[in-house]
């Protein structure tokens, strides 16, 4: 029987999970290996030691271990803000008159305003642990890059941010974070890498992506003494160490016995979306339960629902290693829009995989309606959401109506990854009319498409 159900669900600090949970260890198809662009070859830990930290590539390569314990240095720094709660959003029921129940797993309560925290502090930790002076990393929406400052300044580690440049532009007081924890950030693509150049040179003007901001990052880093790249998103390494928000979220919902029926995530490179997943994807591959899983992404960036399951560069520059994945290719550069926390080519190939073999489904919404169930959202609930975030809540809300709807009784869970209060120039464009939707062409993607690598590799 049902516990009485508090409006928050707070976990005690003994309940912060031991260990990371790694999802390949439980599947049966496992995701394909990551390519050598210069071999083709599945990459070695040799290989990728120029570019990442040696503890990191081991957790890139591992997909037998099904656990990995947190250092207790790790812990103890999830404790400043961890765990995180999970809120019944009552208040968003009631207005929708749904009879649909409504969960949010709450990232936000962080200085960097996400969960991009969760990794940041373990890419920065076994970067120190080696000896390191710094890392290099990009960012889109900014979240990442100011978890990695925060981490990096409280370890003391050299940090080096490429910006995505409409992001750079759009978001200056996320940029005054990050440089106030002491990073350098600079806009992308740049003229400081021969690889900015080189975009620029072959776009002109352009804003940038997470594509070309990676190149710039993954250059510095190689041609820099004592540093490593490090990535908040797409790298398998990354969902292990976001797994905590969804075993949190398992914890919290199993001490009063409730079982989502529907599990949504916002989706750009997927470390979000794979970290709130992973514990109920793990009980549906064992056959222990089933959940409709739904992963949410922009229609200006639409890899999952449009792109193609190949092979693939992970960077526009082409210097990284080529991961199997859904893909929109690598010198796709999606249309401005203000999710730029989504606005990557690919995705995970892990989540890839799962998404190939029907174990999750997606879907695509255009901004505007976003913001409009982020506004919604934020009225009625009190939180204000970071566009990507609102990718769920928009999606959330219509599981919610449709509910409403068929009179069925569903219980919906969905990840609210951080706040929006450095995207208030994305809320005055929508507030002032200014926003607009995009969806790329068929054409436009095909001749992205085109440029595919040509592989004999099935």
């Amino acid at each position: 029987m049902s516990k009485e159900i508090p409006y928050k669900i707070y976990l005690e600090e003994n309940e912060i999970p031991k260990a990371w949970y790694n999802l390949r260890a439980d599947m049966k198809n496992k995701p394909a290996p990551l390519l050598s662009p210069e071999t083709l070859k599945p990459m070695s830990a040799k290989e990728l030691a120029p570019v990442f930290c040696d503890e990191l590539i081991s957790q890139e390569l591992d997909e037998n271990t099904a656990y990995f314990p947190i250092p207790q240095d790790i812990l103890d720094f999830y404790k400043m803000y961890r765990p995180a709660p999970l809120i019944r959003a009552y208040c968003l029921e009631k207005q929708l008159d749904t009879p649909a129940k409504i969960y949010y797993k709450f990232e936000g309560n962080n200085t960097s305003g996400s969960h991009k925290l969760n990794s940041a502090i373990v890419q920065a930790y076994y970067a120190k642990k080696q000896g390191l002076k710094g890392v290099t990393t990009e960012t889109g929406a900014g979240q990442w890059g100011t978890a990695l400052s925060m981490a990096c300044s409280y370890l003391g580690l050299d940090c080096k941010v490429y910006m995505v440049k409409v992001s750079y532009e759009q978001k200056p007081f996320r940029r005054e974070v990050m440089r106030t924890y002491g990073a350098s950030v600079t806009p992308s693509p740049s003229t400081e890498t021969e690889i900015g150049r080189k975009i620029l040179e072959a776009h002109p003007g352009t804003g940038g992506s997470l594509g070309c901001a990676i190149s710039e990052a993954v250059e510095k880093a190689t041609k820099t003494e004592g540093y490593r790249y490090v990535l908040g998103s797409v790298l398998n390494q990354v969902m292990l160490h976001q797994s905590v928000i969804g075993l949190e979220s398992k914890i919290a919902l199993d001490k009063y016995g409730i079982k989502p029926d529907i599990i949504i995530g916002c989706a750009g490179g997927g470390s979000n979306l794979g970290g709130l997943i992973a514990p109920f994807m793990g009980e549906k591959i064992r056959g222990e339960a089933d959940y409709r899983i739904i992963a949410v992404e922009p229609k200006s960036c639409p890899s999952f629902t449009r792109g193609k399951y190949a092979y693939d560069y992970c960077d526009t520059g082409m210097v990284c290693p080529l991961a199997k994945m859904y893909t929109l290719g690598s010198n796709f550069i999606p249309a401005p829009n203000h999710a730029g926390g989504l606005r990557y080519h690919g995705m995970n190939s892990t989540l890839s995989q799962l998404y190939a073999d029907g174990l999750m489904e997606a879907v695509s919404v255009e901004q505007t309606s976003v913001f409009a169930a982020a506004e919604q959202f934020a009225r009625i609930e009190g939180i204000l959401p970071a566009p990507e975030s609102s990718h769920a809540i928009k999606v959330a809300i219509d599981e919610a109506v449709k509910c409403k709807e068929t009179g069925e009784e569903k219980t919906i869970l969905f990840g609210l990854t951080g706040t929006g209060y450095f995207d208030m120039m994305s809320y005055e464009k929508f507030h002032d009319g200014k926003m607009f939707d995009y969806t790329p062409t068929d054409e436009e993607l095909q001749a992205s498409f085109e440029t595919l690598p040509k592989l004999d590799i099935k």
